[in-house]
């Protein structure tokens, strides 16, 4: 069986409340096994029959409006896939690991997308940026509370979904993994 992460975005947040009893056992009940919560409530680690993420990726967005009437976006990614999202984000080694994030994403964005948000961000703010294989490297350099790159401006701008995690979260969920 192979190990996945589902990186939610903000089911604990705003207006979405869910326990995270309540979604293990959803977890459970579509079969999952050795589903456990990690890091902090967004995050479930599960093992399940080797498959693209994908896939995983749309059961479980179907899942949270069947049984929980949320939309909730998620990232589903093994254990080689935030291993290269650590590894191959380029701010990993210059900034502090709560500031340098991967946000992963639901798609590739087009290289004209990617280059027009990094382009609008130097204009805008601090942070540097970096595209990857379905995320998108950030170093926050300050405070990532506090910016105007938020997930909602990088949905806009690159036309599609995502979830971002610190370099500190990432690892602990990698451990975990393994």
């Amino acid at each position: 069986m192979t190990r996945y992460v589902a990186l939610f975005e903000s089911i604990n947040v705003g207006g979405n409340r869910l326990t995270m009893a309540d979604l293990r056992y959803a977890f459970e009940r579509e079969e999952f096994e050795d589903v456990e919560t990690v890091v902090a409530s967004d995050n479930v680690l599960f093992s399940f029959d080797e498959r693209p993420t994908e896939g995983l990726e749309d059961l479980f967005a179907h899942m949270m409006r069947e049984r929980f009437d949320m939309e909730s976006f998620v990232a589903v990614r093994n254990g080689d896939e935030i291993a290269a999202a650590i590894e191959g984000n380029p701010f990993r080694s210059q900034g502090a690991d709560n500031m340098v994030h991967t946000h992963f994403l639901a798609m590739q964005p087009s290289p004209e997308r990617a280059a027009e948000l990094i382009k609008v961000q130097a204009e805008r703010g601090p942070e540097k940026l970096a595209m990857g294989d379905r995320s998108l490297f950030i170093d926050y350099s300050s405070s990532a509370g506090d910016t105007r790159l938020t997930s909602a401006f990088i949905t806009r701008r690159l036309g599609c979904d995502g979830t971002g995690r610190d370099m500190r979260s990432l690892a602990r969920i990698l451990d975990k993994m393994r």
